[in-house]
Formats: C-alpha cells, sequence, structure tokens
C-alpha cells in the first residue's frame, strides 16, 4: 500500500550538475573577471583621476566633462558612427542579397557558400593591408586606371585610404563582415523558410510578394542580431584605422591610443573616458544583440 504523501523531488543529482558545470566553465569565466572586467574597473577608475603614480588628487569627473571640449574627440565621434552605421548597413544589405543569390544557385550552390567564408578566418589587420594594396594611390585600381588612360599618373587617382571621409576603413569592414552576415542568412533560410515560400506561392503570391511578406520578416532578427555585432565591433575596432584613416580625424579608439601615449601623464583620465565611452556603446549593442537574439528565438518556435 502506497503512501499518500507526495514524493520529493531528488535535488541531489541537479547541485551536481550545476556543480559540474560551474567547474568547466571556471577558467573561462576566471579569465574574463580577471582580465576584462580588471581592466575595465582600472579604466574606470583611472577616468575619474585614480593615478597612484602621481600626486594624489580629489576623483572626479573632469576626464568625462573635457570629452567634448576636446577638438579630436568631438571630430572622432561623427567619423566614428559614421564609419560604423555605414559598413554596418552596407554590410548587411549586401550579406542577405549574397545569401539571396546563394540559394537561388543550383549545383554550384555548395561553392559560393563556401567562398562565402574564405574572407571570415582572415585578420582584420590583413584586410586592412589588403585595401591598401587595392585602393591606394600607389594601389592596384591606380594603376589600372592610369594603364586605361584615365588618369595621367597613379598619384592623381582619388585616395581611397587615409581620407577625411573613410573610404578605405569602410571598404575594409564591408569585405569582412557582409560574408558573416551571408552566412548567418543562410543558416536561416535553411530552416524552414523554404516551406513558408511554398505556402504563399500555393497561395497566388508572387516572387516579390514572397520576397517581401516571407523571407525578409523571416531573416529580418538574423541579420539584426549580425548587424548589432558588426557594428559593435566596427565602433570599438582600432587596427583598421589605425592603418587605413588618418591621424586626425581619427575614430575613438585611435584618438584613446593617442592620449594614453601621450608623454604627459595628466592626460592619462581622458584616455581612459574615451576608452569607456567605447566600452559602453559596445556594451549597449551587445545588450541589444541579445534583445535580438531572445526575439529570434521566440520566433522560431
Amino acid at each position: 500500500m502506497t503512501s499518500g504523501r507526495p514524493r520529493r523531488p531528488a535535488a541531489r543529482p541537479q547541485l551536481q550538475r550545476g556543480l559540474r558545470i560551474a567547474l568547466l566553465l571556471a577558467p573561462a569565466l576566471t579569465v574574463v573577471v580577471v582580465l576584462f572586467l580588471g581592466g575595465l574597473g582600472q579604466a574606470v577608475a583611472q577616468s575619474l583621476g585614480y593615478q597612484p603614480f602621481l600626486p594624489a588628487r580629489p576623483l572626479g569627473l573632469d576626464a568625462y566633462r573635457a570629452l567634448w571640449a576636446d577638438p579630436a574627440v568631438r571630430a572622432s565621434v561623427g567619423l566614428t558612427l559614421r564609419i560604423g552605421l555605414l559598413s554596418t548597413v552596407l554590410a548587411a544589405v549586401l550579406g542577405v542579397a549574397a545569401a539571396l543569390l546563394v540559394r537561388s544557385l543550383g549545383r554550384t550552390r555548395p561553392a559560393f557558400a563556401a567562398l562565402l567564408q574564405v574572407s571570415l578566418p582572415v585578420p582584420h589587420i590583413v584586410a586592412a593591408l589588403c585595401m591598401v594594396l587595392l585602393l591606394g594611390q600607389s594601389g592596384l585600381l591606380s594603376r589600372l586606371a592610369h594603364a586605361a588612360g584615365l588618369t595621367g599618373a597613379p598619384s592623381e587617382f582619388p585616395p581611397l585610404t587615409q581620407d577625411a571621409f573613410g573610404w578605405g576603413i569602410i571598404a575594409s569592414y564591408v569585405w569582412k563582415e557582409a560574408p558573416f552576415v551571408a552566412v548567418v542568412v543562410l543558416a536561416v533560410l535553411s530552416s524552414g523558410v523554404a516551406d513558408l515560400e511554398d505556402a504563399a506561392r500555393a497561395l497566388g503570391a508572387g516572387a516579390w510578394q514572397r520576397l517581401g511578406h516571407v523571407v525578409l520578416p523571416a531573416v529580418a532578427p538574423a541579420v539584426g542580431a549580425a548587424s548589432v555585432l558588426v557594428f559593435a565591433f566596427t565602433v570599438g575596432s582600432y587596427e583598421v584605422p589605425f592603418l587605413l584613416g588618418r591621424p586626425f580625424p581619427t575614430t575613438l579608439p585611435v584618438v584613446a591610443y593617442q592620449q594614453f601615449r601621450d608623454p604627459d601623464l595628466t592626460a592619462r583620465p581622458l584616455a581612459m573616458a574615451i576608452s569607456v565611452l567605447t566600452a559602453v556603446l559596445v556594451g549597449l549593442c551587445a545588450l541589444a544583440y541579445l534583445a535580438l537574439t531572445e526575439r529570434l528565438r521566440k520566433v522560431t518556435r
């Protein structure tokens, strides 16, 4: 005869499983906490005026107040946002177009899908050097234009690197990030979107109607999440604008590095304030990414 008292769930296996997961994640979490959070905490402290190697001074927000007063920072904010937004939009548009093109191919689809992934493992510093060799005034395009009689000399080719607008930086980011967006979109397109298109086709929807009402809404959350990652990287990247941009104006990470290397140590709080500002922008992008991925998870249920 069984007892009427309810049985308690066994909590010990769940506790052991949680402890095992925590132990497995401990090395990676230790690196993140010590290196990232420790460095970020030190940057915040120094941006507030904490400098143990100099005479004691009161902590405050003087460095943050001085941000907008610095002409280099004012010029870099607009340049950084312009490069980040244009690179993200172009990478998203070209990535979606490339994914749709690859999906429409027949037997050559696997080869072109693999071709999209060729640039993914290439470091950004290598991509920047490739853009110098391609777009510079002594690069391949300038020499081809001179050989075709379009310019009198290679030096007459329009400057696309070390230019004020940042075309070379944008080209480098788009060349690297558009395939990333395309790979993400291809993964979404292979997860049941074709069935929805078949249903729309059976109901009489044309090609453009299926694209606008079925395909694009299905890939929009993934494109948004990928675009957030691209924007966060372009805003916080240092090596590409350092190699392809001008000394002035330049992007926020490069300005922070220039201020950090200033022999005058009183400029260190300003450098750290710029770094903290950049970290906050990237952190907001990360939060937006998490929100978009959560929405994507709910949509695909």
